[in-house]
C-alpha cells in the first residue's frame, strides 16, 4: 500500500470513483472518503429515476461504497431499506473488492404529489421503516445482519446511530449528491451524477481513551435515569467531527476539488496519511445462468404461471438486462 503524507505540492489529480482510506494520527482517526461519477451515473441513467429518488439512492450507493471497502474477506455488503415513504424500498450491494449496483422502488403517485408539493427531502421521501445492513461472506459463511430504525432522520444520522449500536465506533458521515447537466460536441444536453462522502471515526490505541468511547450495554431496566451516563467526547474525537462538520455539500462533489485536496483542505495541521485508492466500478452479478438456476427452482406450476406469449421473461431489477426463456429449456 502506498502511503503519501498530504502537503501542497503533493497533491494528486482528481479521480472518480475511486475511494481513499486515509488516517490522522495525531487525532488517533481514519476514515474513507469518495467522489462517485460514471458509475453512479450509469446507475441511474438505466432507470430514469424521478430526481428526488435519484438523489436519495445516490446517498444510498456513495454510503454503501464507504462501508463496503472496509470489508477486510471477499463477500457481499447489502444496504437496504423497507418504509412506509414514497420511496418504499432502495437496496445497493457492494461486492468486493470493487462492484457496486443499486435500485429504488417507488410509488409514481405519491413522488409526483411530494414534487408538487416541495416535500422531497431524502428524509420525506424515506419516511419510517428500517434499514438493514447484511454481511455475506458465501454459503459456507452465516450471513451477519444489523437493524437499525428510520425514524425520519437522515441517512448520515442513522449510520452515525448504527456504528454508535452495534459497533460500539463513534463515526461522522457525511453524503452528498448533485447532478450537471452539460452539452456534447454537437449540442445536445447531458446528464451526470455526482455523489461523494467521507466517513470518519476515532479509533484510539491508548486504553484510557478506549475506555473513553465505551458505551452503556443497553441492558438498563425500562424507564431508568441515564442522563448520567453521557459521555463527553474526547477532545481529539471533538476537533475531527469540529472539522468535518465544515464541509459543505458543494465540496463533496466539487470535481475540481476532489477528495485529496478535500482531506488536505480538513486536516493539514493535523497532518493527513491517505493510501491508495479503491476502484468502484458499476458490475451487476446477473446472468442468464444464474437466472435460469433460478427458474429451475421454481415449481411446474409456477414456471406455467411465469408463461406469456410462449416465452418466460425475466428482467433484472438492478441493469435492467432481459432475459427469455423457451419453457421447454427449463425442465
Amino acid at each position: 500500500m502506498t502511503e503519501l503524507n498530504v502537503a501542497e505540492g503533493e497533491l494528486t489529480p482528481v479521480q472518480l470513483d475511486e475511494v481513499v482510506p486515509f488516517n490522522i494520527d495525531a487525532l488517533d482517526a481514519r476514515g474513507r472518503a469518495v467522489l462517485l461519477g460514471p458509475s453512479l451515473t450509469t446507475i441511474l441513467g438505466r432507470h430514469d429515476y424521478p430526481e428526488p429518488v435519484a438523489r436519495l439512492l445516490g446517498e444510498m450507493t456513495v454510503l454503501t461504497v464507504l462501508l463496503g471497502t472496509s470489508l477486510k474477506f471477499s463477500g457481499k455488503l447489502i444496504v437496504q431499506t423497507q418504509t412506509d415513504g414514497p420511496v418504499s424500498l432502495l437496496v445497493v450491494d457492494f461486492v468486493s473488492p470493487d462492484a457496486i449496483r443499486a435500485y429504488a422502488r417507488f410509488d409514481a403517485e405519491r413522488v409526483d404529489a411530494a414534487i408538487e408539493a416541495g416535500n422531497t427531502l431524502p428524509t420525506e421521501m424515506l419516511g419510517k421503516g428500517m434499514l438493514a445492513l447484511t454481511i455475506d461472506q458465501g454459503k459456507y459463511m452465516s450471513r451477519y445482519q444489523g437493524m437499525v430504525q428510520l425514524d425520519g432522520s437522515s441517512l448520515e444520522e442513522i449510520a452515525r446511530n448504527y456504528f454508535k449500536q452495534s459497533e460500539q465506533i463513534p463515526t461522522e458521515v457525511r453524503l452528498a449528491v448533485g447532478k450537471l447537466i452539460t452539452r456534447d460536441d454537437e449540442g445536445n444536453q447531458q446528464l451526470t451524477w455526482r455523489a461523494g462522502g467521507l466517513l470518519a471515526q476515532f479509533l484510539p490505541e491508548s486504553e484510557d481513551r478506549v475506555r473513553q468511547r465505551d458505551l452503556h450495554p443497553g441492558d438498563a431496566p425500562e424507564g431508568a435515569d441515564l442522563s448520567d451516563q453521557e459521555i463527553n467526547d474526547d477532545d481529539a474525537w471533538a476537533e475531527v467531527k469540529a472539522l468535518v462538520g465544515t464541509i459543505d455539500d458543494s465540496e463533496l462533489i466539487d470535481d475540481n476539488l476532489g477528495v485529496h485536496k478535500l482531506l488536505f483542505r480538513l486536516f493539514h495541521e493535523r497532518g493527513v496519511r491517505v493510501f491508495d485508492g479503491h476502484p468502484v466500478v458499476d458490475k451487476c452479478s446477473c446472468s442468464r445462468e444464474k437466472v435460469e438456476g433460478l427458474l429451475r427452482s421454481f415449481t411446474t406450476e409456477q414456471r406455467e404461471e411465469a408463461v406469456e406469449d410462449g416465452k418466460i421473461s425475466i428482467n433484472c431489477e438492478f441493469c435492467s438486462t432481459h432475459y427469455e426463456f423457451d419453457p421447454s429449456e427449463i425442465k
